[in-house]
């Protein structure tokens, strides 16, 4: 993984990270949030995976439904936030739509992806601290505007 700070005004603080083959997208992002100390972003990405995992949310089980996708896929659009988690560290939510060969997609929360042969994520740090708490009703963390991260 490189990543490069393109631009540092106080507004917002934008980064280029780019993977590179056989990184884990999700692991690989949240690693460089965390070592970045990004407390609130929005994040978007193109590229490609080798194989992914996305996953759809099912309230009546509160937990994600896996959807494994192993074959090439292109991310045709991928777009998501950062927070700050109940454990301090930072939390991702990114949603992706993933395109297959015969022209088909797939989509859902982004899980894991094989990266293949990059991908390219603008993530662009806002001012701020957002908090992702966890909703034990829902069975998700969401963000919570009025804590503090």
């Amino acid at each position: 993984m490189k990543s490069k700070l393109v631009s540092d005004a106080p507004s917002a603080q934008v980064h280029v990270v780019v993977l590179d083959s056989g990184e884990e997208a999700f692991g690989a992002l949240t690693k460089f949030a965390n070592d970045a100390k990004v407390t609130a972003a929005s994040l978007t990405a193109i590229g490609a995976f080798e194989r992914a995992t996305v996953g759809w949310f099912d309230f009546a089980s509160k937990s994600y439904r896996k959807i494994e996708i192993n074959e090439q896929c292109e991310v045709l659009c991928a777009i998501g936030d950062i927070a700050t988690g109940d454990d301090g560290k930072a939390s991702l939510h990114i949603h992706i739509v993933l395109g297959l060969s015969d022209g088909s997609t797939r989509g859902g929360h982004l899980l894991a992806g094989i990266v293949r042969p990059t991908l390219e994520v603008v993530v662009t740090e806002a001012p701020a601290r957002l908090r992702r708490r966890k909703r034990p009703e829902l069975g998700i963390a969401l963000i919570d505007p009025a804590a503090t991260a």
